[in-house]
């Protein structure tokens, strides 16, 4: 039976994989910080429920279908490397540049890519079945699965715009900005990075 217990280990666990570093918690960053506190929390709603719907894929068992069909499981990996790189790239392209007002108006974008940077990265789906197996009773109802899918999603989506709340600060913003060509060339070489290790792990 589902209970309590089993809710605080798991939430205790997202808040650790929330915090460490990666690319979804780099990308709000430095979204934040360069594009304001709106465009941060777009991000960061579009990172938390990409987050949330790969549970939901491990309580579908779509970790088993990657283990039947690794093809499609590094076809996802290989696509979720390129955006990786991709974005990295265009970072460091105008990391020397300044800030455009306009490109404060169109959050959904930030959202999108949101989805994307953790959309891109399937081994969410494999964290997530092995944390769900870990911390879960072996037998669980659809019932069950729908509250830890909710549970997961509430997480995301205070702690996420939390964050990027904690970000926008003027302080924080006025020191990236006065670095802006050192941090996101940084940024976009670790997101690079990141690209590669993830296109190139087995």
């Amino acid at each position: 039976m589902l209970g309590v217990e089993h809710l605080i280990a798991f939430n205790l666990t997202l808040l650790a994989a929330i915090a460490s570093p990666g690319p979804s918690l780099l990308f709000l960053i430095r979204t934040t910080m360069a594009e304001g506190r709106s465009a941060g929390i777009a991000a960061a709603f579009g990172l938390g429920l990409m987050a949330a719907l790969w549970t939901a894929a491990a309580l579908l068992g779509l970790d088993a279908l990657f283990t039947l069909f690794p093809w499609a499981y590094l076809a996802l990996k290989t696509v979720g490397a390129a955006y990786l790189i991709w974005v990295a790239v265009q970072m460091w392209r105008t990391a020397r540049e300044p800030l455009k007002d306009g490109a404060r108006t169109a959050h959904s974008r930030y959202f999108r890519q949101g989805m994307l940077i953790n959309l891109g990265n399937p081994k969410s789906v494999l964290f997530s079945a092995a944390v769900i197996l870990v911390i879960f009773p072996a037998e669980l109802t659809a019932t069950y699965k729908v509250l830890i899918f909710s549970n997961h999603l509430l997480v995301e989506l205070i702690v996420q715009p939390t964050l990027a709340i904690l970000l926008s600060t003027e302080v924080i913003r006025c020191r990236y900005l006065n670095a802006k060509a050192i941090t996101d060339r940084l940024a976009a070489g670790v997101l690079g990075a990141l690209g590669v290790r993830l296109l190139i792990d087995r």
